[in-house]
């Protein structure tokens, strides 16, 4: 249950740090940023993920939201900035694969 609550909060904190910036602008980055917190709930509520699996995920999450909004901070998205940006989503990806993969189980939503 708080781990749940703990992906509501985050998923939240997300959308609206998406808000301050035009949907042209966020792009692909921002879009994908929502469906991997999706993919994290979805884990934490058919108890494919652990906790602690959750509360990592969610700060690898975190990270990239402070680092995608300290990129557009001077208004601009360099190709460099980018790169990292899409290199760091992709490693979150294949993490957050593999932790509602492997044989650990979190606890069932009732």
């Amino acid at each position: 249950m708080k781990a749940r609550l703990t992906t509501m909060v985050a998923a939240a904190i997300a959308l609206l740090g998406v808000s301050g910036l035009s949907l042209a602008e966020a792009g692909t980055i921002t879009k994908r940023e929502e469906r991997q917190q999706k993919r994290i709930a979805e884990g934490v509520e058919n108890g494919q993920l652990t906790t602690r699996e959750t509360a990592r995920l969610e700060r690898e999450q975190a990270k990239i939201e402070t680092d995608r909004e300290k990129a557009w901070s001077d208004g601009s998205l360099t190709k460099k900035e980018k790169g990292k940006l899409t290199r760091q989503q992709n490693r979150a990806s294949r993490r957050i694969y593999w932790q509602k993969h492997n044989a650990q189980k979190g606890k069932t939503a009732e």
